[in-house]
């Protein structure tokens, strides 16, 4: 397993945080590391971090690519493997934030932050109805998805006296979850939530995992939480269900198009809360990004196997 001598941090980190910051965080690592462009020459690294993805990546002659994100869905797995590129990724790193993030979705919809927000907006001085509010200590998240991130929402809705369900591909039972179903059970697993939080990866098995049937199967009072990947969920049914008042809102990090048009009409519910697939930012991102390639980067001078390696 070759050393690597270059590292380049490709100019695209910068739309979660500054590469320059990123790289200054990796300056005692050993290689030399230097930021890349869009029209840079990568032939001088060899090895690359970065968030977007690049066809020309796959004929530069790098070693490795990391992603700093858990995400690694644009790469083209099949085309890295035959020119023997390894792929990492940044999972793991993101349970705390993410899970605070969609349970504090969760609280917008319990307490009305939402809606109090846009009345301050617009001036308006309006109290939610009698019933409107509820308290999270009686209510029920099912969590689809128990990896890091899941487990993150889990753990965060059990300290709040939420009864806590899950799916995971293996259901063994998990910390602070009261019930693990399989995957082919998952219209059993939704069915009492009031909240059903999605955090599984893009795979071909979870593309459009809920769509109609399950929005039916849902509770009309339950509100869906989407902090995994867009596509994840089928937009255009979710759309209907809303519509129809078989589900009584959504909180949405992600979406099927990424930004979300202006023309969608998620844009003007009161009971959907949108955000710019922002859950994971936060100001120790890009310590935990590197982290990750620190050790990695010991791996490679030691000839270890890399840590989070997807390809």
């Amino acid at each position: 397993m070759p050393r690597i001598s270059t590292l380049g941090v490709h100019e695209s980190v910068a739309d979660v945080f500054p590469s320059t910051v990123f790289r200054d965080a990796l300056a005692d690592a050993g290689p030399s590391i230097s930021v890349v462009g869009a029209d840079d020459d990568l032939s001088a690294c060899d090895a690359l971090v970065t968030f977007a993805y690049e066809d020309r990546f796959l004929d530069a002659g790098l070693d490795w690519i990391h992603s700093i994100q858990a995400g690694v869905d644009r790469f083209p797995f099949d085309a890295l493997r035959e020119r023997g590129i390894a792929l990492t990724n940044s999972t793991g790193i993101h349970g705390d934030v993410v899970g605070e993030t969609a349970v504090g979705l969760m609280l917008s919809f319990a307490r009305r932050l939402h809606a109090h927000r846009s009345n301050q907006e617009r001036g308006e001085w309006i109290k939610p109805a009698w019933d409107d509010a509820f308290p999270l200590r009686r209510e029920s998240a099912c969590v689809v998805g128990l990896g890091t991130l899941g487990r993150g929402i889990a753990t965060r809705a059990a300290a709040l006296g939420m009864d806590v369900t899950g799916v995971k591909r293996t259901p063994t039972p998990v910390d602070g979850v009261d019930a693990v179903y399989p995957p082919e059970d998952l219209h059993d697993a939704i069915a009492d939530a009031r909240f059903v939080a999605l955090a599984v990866p893009l795979t071909d098995d979870t593309e459009s995992m809920l769509s109609t049937p399950e929005f039916e199967a849902m509770r009309e009072d339950a509100y869906l939480i989407n902090v995994a990947r867009g596509p994840v969920v089928d937009q255009s049914a979710l759309v209907d269900a809303l519509d129809s008042g078989a589900v009584a809102g959504a909180g949405l990090d992600v979406f099927e198009t990424e930004p979300l048009p202006a023309v969608s009409s998620l844009w003007d519910r009161e009971e959907v809360i949108v955000t710019p697939h922002a859950a994971g930012f936060n100001d120790e991102y890009y310590e935990r990004v590197a982290t990750i390639v620190r050790e990695n980067l010991r791996r490679k001078r030691e000839g270890e196997s890399l840590t989070n390696r997807v390809v």
